[in-house]
């Protein structure tokens, strides 16, 4: 879609066949998500058990609802007009509060929660549907949108006014409502459903390339544990050395995993397809639990240098293994949305990790840890194998 000239339609990215760029006003937003992503991991970290992971995946898929909204938004309107850009800036304050909320979410701030989620995906809709107005195409779009951002609006609200069990049904409605609706071309009565293909033009590499930044973003935040656990170690000892070192190379493979040969590919698929914005939609459905699974990862990082030598529970084998089977399991469904097959080598890590979890009661956090490290460096190393040599079987015939 090309801007049109003055009026409100000039705060539209130019469709000009060139690839859309991530703006530096995108990159200053994704630094809230740098802090939120440390809150969920400290989160779950501080309430290990099957009902403080629901909640923390709760919380989770509305983190990423905020941030994926704002992709598509930023993917149609330009961060480069000061009006939009100032539109994002007020998302960062309001999610940055939001992020604070997030350890009592489930206490005594719901409700500030709540209502700084309700405000930024109304507000957003808003500001696009006031700046669009009638004619343009994507109004009708944003006008089914609004609909549901309110309906959920009223959940999420509804949700921060209860307490305990209520608050958790109420929230997970909520996140359907709005992680569902595109499912359905966000159809309500009387204004019908989106056409994906008509109407959510996207930019491809812009999509992927905000996914592949928020990848970044939560491996940094890994990162970030794994050197502060070490910091406030009182002595530096051997083996909290080494679940350093080995936490480190796993975010390494983690980054290999997804980065390798993946990410160009990704752009085509979505640029090639006869149906752009659906194939883009998947793309961030499945980045979902991809993230995940690093989120998870960097608990059980901490757990495995602050405590290395600690006999295993059932709560640390689950972080420490299910964080690398998630995303490992993420990227395999990511690559079969790109290339059109699950990866041999990333089922054989999943079968890897299955084989091994039941051994991790009879050992340590360091050995579990390096264990699933290895897998993963193993499925990386493997991959980038595979993927070098089908392109120089791709290049020897075309040559």
């Amino acid at each position: 879609m090309t801007a049109e000239q003055g009026g409100t339609m000039s705060f539209l990215r130019e469709r000009d066949g060139h690839e859309a760029r991530v703006s530096y006003a995108e990159l200053f937003f994704d630094l809230v998500y740098v802090f939120t992503v440390t809150q969920l991991s400290h989160t779950l970290l501080e309430h290990l058990s099957w009902g403080g992971a629901l909640e923390t995946l709760i919380l989770w898929f509305a983190v990423w609802l905020v941030w994926q909204y704002t992709c598509w938004f930023t993917n149609w309107f330009d961060p480069e007009k000061p009006p939009v850009r100032i539109c994002l800036f007020v998302l960062m304050a309001l999610g940055l509060v939001m992020a604070s909320a997030l350890p009592e979410a489930f206490g005594e701030r719901g409700l500030v929660f709540a209502i700084c989620f309700a405000a930024i995906q109304v507000g957003r809709t808003a500001f696009a549907l006031f700046n669009l107005g009638a004619g343009s195409p994507l109004s009708r779009n944003f006008q089914r949108m609004i609909g549901w951002n309110l309906i959920a609006a009223c959940l999420w609200i509804a949700g921060g006014l209860a307490e305990g069990e209520v608050r958790i049904a109420l929230w997970i409605i909520a996140v359907a409502c709005e992680y569902f609706a595109p499912w359905f071309g966000f159809w309500l009565p009387g204004l019908g459903r989106s056409d994906p293909g008509r109407e959510w033009t996207v930019e491809g590499g812009h999509i992927v390339e905000r996914c592949a930044l928020f990848v970044i973003v939560a491996l940094g935040e890994s990162i970030l544990v794994t050197g502060a656990t070490l910091a406030k170690a009182q002595a530096w000892e051997a083996p909290g050395l080494i679940a350093f070192f080995v936490a480190f190379l796993g975010s390494i493979a983690m980054w290999w995993v997804y980065f390798d040969i993946s990410t160009k590919d990704a752009t085509e698929a979505i640029v090639e397809s006869e149906n752009p914005g659906q194939i883009a939609a998947y793309t961030h459905y499945l980045h979902v639990a991809l993230i995940a699974g690093v989120i998870v990862t960097a608990v059980g990082n901490d757990l495995s240098i602050e405590h290395p030598a600690h006999h295993v529970d059932f709560a640390s084998m689950a972080v420490i293994f299910g964080g690398p089977a998630i995303y490992l399991l993420g990227n395999a469904f990511y690559k079969r949305l790109i290339y059109g097959g699950m990866p041999i080598t990333h089922l054989t890590g999943l079968l890897a990790l299955a084989i091994a979890a039941p051994f991790a009661f009879v050992t340590d956090l360091l050995m579990i840890s390096g264990v699933t490290t290895l897998i993963v460096l193993v499925v990386a190393i493997w991959e980038g194998y595979i993927g070098r040599r089908a392109k120089l079987v791709r290049v020897h015939h075309t040559s």
